[in-house]
């Protein structure tokens, strides 16, 4: 008896490898930013002359805060691309998977895009809609 070739089940699990490498690697590139975040901080709370202070501490704060929001957008992208990741090979969420492939597609150049784009092309299919459906189960 041999068993039947499952390209859909295949082609989930490939992306699901790949959703959780490219994952990874944005959360590591979302910690270049820390850098920038430290210098910011150092700027922001280091003594100076009384008559230096307003500038200095302004534009650190300002180097602070957006180096913080670029870190903390870049991890919650990266936490979104791991759950999709987690919810491809357990053939749930369908809804969630697509918007991050939008998202990735649109923002995350070059590795993302292309993940994004193939992972659409996957999940537009109705026998893979037809897996998630049948692996929810009965309402």
């Amino acid at each position: 008896m041999t068993a039947q070739p499952d390209p859909d089940g295949d082609h989930l699990r490939i992306l699901s490898i790949c959703h959780y490498v490219v994952g990874g690697l944005m959360t590591l590139c979302a910690c270049a930013p820390v850098l920038h975040f430290a210098f910011g901080l150092f700027m922001l709370f280091s003594p100076v002359k009384p008559d230096e202070t307003a500038p200095q501490r302004f534009a650190g704060g300002f180097v602070a805060l957006i180096a913080g929001a670029a870190i903390l957008a870049g991890w919650a992208l990266a936490g979104c691309v791991l759950a999709a990741g987690r919810f491809l090979s357990q053939r749930r969420r369908y809804n969630f998977c697509l918007v991050v492939a939008v998202f990735e597609a649109s923002a995350c150049s070059p590795l993302g895009t292309v993940l994004g784009v193939f992972t659409i092309f996957v999940l537009v299919r109705p026998s893979v809609k037809a897996l998630f459906e049948q692996a929810r189960g009965p309402l």
